[in-house]
């Protein structure tokens, strides 16, 4: 098996029609000898703001002197991505290796395991084999039932936030979406808790109590900025002052002062984190696609957010640090999210907008997106591909001295990062 074959086993599988449950991760990992129980696990879930906590807190494990795993989906440029070391995605010859070990524990399953499920179990064995003092594990889909809850006791519970979002799976309310999320606290294993929702808080609090875990949550009115640009942003939280973070957003403080009281509670449990890596860790921690700045001129910023949650944080960046002018935007989503009302929020920092289709099945079609925003008083048009949307936006863009902004999924980010690479602008 080489690096391509390895790749084409692990996106052969059909997931759709496969019972959720954790029998068939459960199996896998049985017949690996268990490489779970031989790591400890700061466990993260949530609907939003899982990557960007996950980044910072591996990144200050890191300069703490332990090797760190981090385990993070969906990739965005390359599938290596979606497990690294120290910062270090794995490469493509230990992918290929360890690809090997589990197909053959794999292909003797009468239940065959998911694609999550075998990408789970590949980064499981490969921090497992590489004797990882911390893994930084984030969940893929919900909690309960996601096949990172296979791993007995993590040293922290840690859950974001709560949207609606995968609604069809998860359930149609922030409370049934908080039952599941919260399906990753364990017996006696502290939870924090990150998000603001008081539906979601009781219900994650509840389960806390009856599983007799430590339950923290985070007071967000004690972040008090110092200075924001698009350079970075300094901030202040409760005894930590003038901590930088080169990750742009306004969310990114509340997701810095989430890790900020993780680390307090990974202390209390024994790690030692001196304050000089909590320091360097924030500021050398970086997260493709989350308001990241992609160019400078014109300044291009690219934002994966994909969800309407996701999209009103972005929408609020756009205003925090543009805002004199008008946007223009490169737009597309998935025709299973709730694309008209994240049409609504974009159209109120938009002075037009360049939409596209996604790669992706799911993806809506781009003149269709682009008539929501005329719908709304928008100047917009439909594009047949990527290429055509970033030559005439970055065009206009430059012409009327014009910010952009490209919003709505991360699958976007690969051929857009592409394409800008080739017009070397």
């Amino acid at each position: 098996m080489n690096y391509e074959e390895a790749l084409e086993y692990i996106h052969s599988i059909n997931w759709e029609f496969c019972k959720p449950g954790l029998e068939r991760i459960a199996q896998l990992c049985n017949g690996l000898e268990n490489p779970q129980k031989s790591l400890k696990f700061i466990h993260v879930a949530g609907t939003n703001g899982k990557g960007s906590f996950c980044s910072m807190l591996s990144s200050v494990l890191c300069e703490a002197g332990y090797r760190v795993g981090l385990y993070t989906s969906p990739y965005i440029e390359t599938f290596n991505e979606r497990m690294a070391i120290n910062g270090e995605s794995i490469s493509n010859s230990e992918l290929v290796s360890v690809t090997e070990r589990v197909k053959l524990v794999a292909d003797k399953m009468k239940d065959k395991p998911t694609e999550f499920e075998l990408v789970t179990a590949i980064a499981l064995e490969y921090f497992s084999q590489n004797k990882c003092d911390y893994v930084v594990l984030e969940c893929g889909l919900g909690g309960r039932l996601d096949s990172t809850n296979i791993i007995d006791t993590p040293v922290l519970s840690v859950i974001t936030g709560i949207s609606l979002d995968h609604t069809s799976i998860l359930g149609d309310s922030v409370e049934k979406i908080a039952g599941e999320k919260a399906g990753i606290i364990k017996n006696n294993v502290p939870c924090l808790w990150c998000g603001e929702d008081k539906d979601a808080y009781e219900v994650i609090k509840t389960l806390a109590e009856k599983r007799n875990a430590p339950f923290f949550t985070i007071d967000h009115s004690k972040i008090k900025i110092i200075k924001t640009s698009l350079e970075g942003t300094s901030f202040d939280f409760e005894g930590y002052n003038n901590v930088e973070i080169k990750l742009l957003g306004t969310y990114q403080p509340v997701n810095a002062s989430n890790v900020l009281k993780a680390i307090e509670i990974l202390k209390s449990q024994g790690l030692n984190i001196p304050i000089d890596s909590i320091y360097n860790g924030f500021l050398k921690a970086r997260w493709k696609a989350r308001f990241e700045r992609i160019l400078a001129t014109p300044p291009v910023i690219f934002d994966g957010a994909h969800n309407p949650e996701g999209v009103f944080s972005a929408v609020d960046s756009i205003e925090r640090y543009f805002p004199q002018k008008g946007m223009y935007i490169i737009t597309g989503v998935m025709k299973d999210k709730d694309y008209r009302l994240i049409a609504k929020k974009i159209s109120t920092v938009a002075e037009k907008v360049f939409t596209i289709t996604p790669d992706n099945p799911r993806a809506l079609d781009a003149k269709e997106y682009a008539d929501v925003y005329s719908g709304l008083g928008v100047e917009a048009q439909g594009f047949d591909s990527i290429k055509e949307a970033l030559e005439s936006c970055i065009t206009e863009a430059r012409e009327n001295k014009r910010a952009v902004a490209c919003l709505g999924s991360l699958y976007m980010y690969k051929e857009l990062v592409l394409e800008l690479r080739k017009m070397n602008f």
